[in-house]
């Protein structure tokens, strides 16, 4: 069989059929796609869609196919991921300077995520349970759900790691009274939290989390650690637990894999995610030995294939129409970094994780919160 034949052989047995009529069939523009993605892998794959060498009417649901079949791990590794292999053994990518990357990279395309997320620009798995009609409703409904998790009441302290553009801070000012202090690498999140919470108990630091110092009542998270590298993991949870009182609650808001690793897709990485890696709860564990107990663990994983879809539909609502050639490569990478992410909790093959850690356990027993 030829190369071409090979792989659409295997799409057509992950019930893709090249060029067919079904809104998840692969619409093949341009025939240099085959070599390309056996040279470069799933990078190839993305630029090329970034290209427009091919496209389809619903790459989510392509990608839920095709990962679900594991079509990927028929074909050997690329040299670019290897080599990210590699560089993430030797080295630790993730260091307080490379940290900085995520911000020049990812969070300052403020503009595009304006037009995407919520109303209160909330950056992570929304939460739909039965009655959520939007993604508004859907954020509100986490961000309640966190606060009962910790049980955070008016006056407490609460560190937000990885604050974002602070919806998590302002919900937790504006309906519990909480006095918050999030940190954030993005000094555009920064700017724009403290000008729209300028009137709240609300405090953002440009620093990486290992750098602060602060000691609060509680500890929440959520879409940060899978950015913080499984070099640092450990770390990661020291800092949390140096800050933390022995009788406050930690919610851990993360991206979860079924399996150990230690990179990401290498598309991913290039474009959305530099030095991302998605956590195992075995990793998880053995980097909270000692610091927490575990009393609550919630996976709503397929919450986020709901969230990235509705991500989706507002950018191409919102984005201009009008584009250049740039403008419009620019628009297809944020779409397919979308709906291919959508894709992967739709496959299962990704999980949301909600972790409620405490330093020394709850000794008259935690009320599950949902």
């Amino acid at each position: 069989m030829t190369q071409k034949s090979t792989i659409v052989a295997l799409l057509a047995d992950a019930g893709v059929v090249v060029n067919g009529p079904d809104p998840w069939d692969m619409q093949v523009h341009d025939e240099r796609l085959w070599n390309r993605f056996l040279a470069e892998g799933t990078l190839g794959m993305g630029e090329a869609y970034m290209d427009g060498w091919w496209d389809c009417a619903d790459v989510a649901e392509f990608f839920n196919r095709v990962i679900t079949k594991t079509v990927d791990k028929n074909f050997k590794p690329s040299m670019n991921l290897i080599w990210q292999t590699v560089q993430a053994r030797l080295f630790n990518m993730q260091t307080i300077t490379r940290s900085r990357r995520v911000a020049a990279m990812h969070y300052n395309e403020t503009d595009a995520y304006r037009a995407s997320l919520d109303d209160r620009m909330t950056g992570s798995c929304g939460y739909w349970p039965e009655g959520v009609l939007n993604v508004n409703q859907a954020q509100e409904a986490k961000l309640d759900m966190v606060c009962r998790k910790i049980g955070v009441k008016p006056g407490q302290k609460v560190w937000d790691i990885g604050c974002g553009w602070g919806a998590f801070m302002g919900f937790a000012a504006e309906k519990y009274g909480a006095d918050c202090v999030g940190v954030t690498v993005s000094p555009d999140q920064a700017a724009y939290g403290r000008e729209r919470y300028k009137d709240m108990k609300v405090e953002f630091q440009v620093k990486d989390y290992r750098e602060f110092a602060g000691k609060v009542d509680h500890v929440v998270s959520m879409g940060m650690f899978e950015h913080v590298g499984y070099k640092n993991y450990r770390a990661y949870f020291e800092a949390a637990r140096r800050a933390i009182s022995d009788d406050g609650l930690f919610m851990m808001h993360t991206v979860g894999s079924a399996h150990t690793t230690s990179t990401i897709d290498p598309w991913l990485e290039k474009y959305i995610f530099p030095g991302g890696v998605i956590p195992s709860m075995a990793q998880i564990g053995t980097a909270i030995d000692g610091l927490f107990a575990t009393v609550d663990v919630h996976n709503i994983g397929p919450h986020y294939d709901k969230t990235l879809m509705a991500w989706s539909e507002n950018f191409a609502a919102k984005w201009p129409k009008n584009r250049d050639a740039q403008g419009e490569r620019f628009y297809r990478m944020w779409q397919y970094y979308l709906l291919c992410c959508a894709g992967g909790f739709r496959s299962r093959a990704l999980q949301v994780w909600q972790f409620v850690l405490s330093p020394k356990g709850v000794p008259e027993g935690y009320v599950t919160q949902r």
